[in-house]
C-alpha cells in the first residue's frame, strides 16, 4: 500500500484535464465534490472548511449538465482549470430523446405538465422536415429554468421561489448538425451537435411548436465537449482513483496546444516529493472545498 504522503504527494502533482461520466440526478457540482472528497480520501487528506480562500488543490468542470441530463463532465485540476474555456471552446454533442404531446415549465421530464395536445397526426418526415430552420446560425430564447443568472441568482433558483422572472431575450446560438435518428411516438431521437450557449430543451419545445404540437427533453446525453466524447475518454466513478485520473490526463496531453505553459502540466511524480509545498494545519493536510 503506497504511503499516504506519497499519495497526497501525487495528487497535488496532478495537473490538467479529463472526463468524467455524470449520471442522471445530481447535479455537475455535487458530482464534482464527490470526486473530490473520493480523491482526498485517496490521499488521506481533509477537507477544508468552505471559508478558506486558499486551495492546495483547485479543480473545476467545464460546463454545467442539468441535473436531469448525463454525459462527458469534462474536470480541471491545478493549472488544468485555467484550461477549460479555452480547450472548450469547440462543438458539443448530445443526444435527446424529446416527447411530444407534452409541454413542461422546466422544458424536461422533471417538469409540471402545462400543456398537453394531440400528435397522432405527426409523421417522421414532417420531423425531419422542420429541423433544416433550426441548424446553422439561429435565434433561441434561454429556458427560464436554467443557470444564467439576474442579479446574481440563477434564474432556476429564482422562479421556484415563486419570483416573476421574464425570460432572456432571444440570442445567437448555432447549430453544426441535426439528425432524427428515430421516431416512436411520442418519443423522437435528436443527434445534436452545436456551439456554446445552446439548450437542447429550448430546441426541443421549439419543433414542438413549429408542429402546431408540443413537446419536451425526455432524456438527455452529452456525448461530446470539445475533444472529449463519451466513447473514449469518461472516467466512470469506480474509476475515480488518483492513478486514473493521472493516467487520463496523460493521454489527453494531445489535445493541448504545444506551448511552454502547457508543457508545464504534471500527471504524475516518479518518486514521492517532499511535502513541504503541501498546506498543512495541526499537522494534517486539508484541502478547501469549492462554494
Amino acid at each position: 500500500m503506497a504511503n499516504p504522503s506519497c499519495k497526497a504527494a501525487k495528487l497535488q502533482a496532478l495537473s490538467g484535464l479529463f472526463a468524467v461520466y455524470k449520471p442522471k440526478g445530481p447535479t455537475s457540482a455535487d458530482v464534482l465534490n464527490k470526486l473530490k472528497r473520493r480523491l482526498l480520501e485517496e490521499a488521506g487528506m481533509e477537507q477544508a472548511s468552505k471559508k478558506r480562500k486558499k486551495q492546495p488543490l483547485k479543480m473545476g468542470h467545464g460546463g454545467t449538465l442539468d441535473s436531469a441530463a448525463s454525459g462527458v463532465l469534462v474536470v480541471g485540476i491545478g493549472k488544468g482549470t485555467k484550461m477549460l474555456s479555452e480547450m472548450l471552446t469547440g462543438s458539443k454533442k448530445y443526444t435527446a430523446l424529446g416527447e411530444l404531446g407534452k409541454a413542461t415549465d422546466t422544458l424536461d421530464a422533471t417538469g409540471k405538465i402545462t400543456e398537453e395536445k394531440p400528435y397522432d397526426h405527426i409523421k417522421m418526415e414532417d420531423i425531419d422536415g422542420v429541423l433544416k430552420k433550426f441548424t446553422g446560425t439561429v435565434m433561441q430564447v434561454p429556458p427560464l429554468y436554467s443557470a444564467l443568472k439576474k442579479d446574481g441568482q440563477r434564474l432556476s433558483k429564482l422562479v421556484k421561489k415563486g419570483e416573476i422572472v421574464e425570460a432572456k431575450p432571444a440570442r445567437p446560438v448555432t447549430v453544426y448538425s441535426l439528425t432524427l435518428q428515430d421516431f416512436q411516438p411520442p418519443v423522437f431521437t435528436l443527434d445534436v451537435e452545436c456551439g456554446g450557449g445552446f439548450y437542447v430543451r429550448s430546441l426541443v419545445d421549439d419543433i414542438g411548436k413549429e408542429l402546431s404540437c408540443c413537446a419536451h427533453v425526455k432524456e438527455l446525453t452529452r456525448t461530446k465537449h470539445g475533444p472529449f466524447t463519451l466513447q473514449e475518454h469518461i472516467l466512470k466513478e469506480e474509476q475515480w482513483t488518483i492513478d486514473e485520473i493521472a493516467n487520463s490526463i496523460e493521454q489527453c496531453l494531445q489535445f493541448l496546444p504545444a506551448e511552454p505553459s502547457c508543457k508545464k502540466l504534471k500527471t504524475d511524480v516518479e518518486e514521492c516529493p517532499e511535502t513541504k509545498d503541501i498546506h498543512s494545519e495541526n499537522g494534517k493536510i486539508t484541502l478547501s472545498e469549492d462554494k
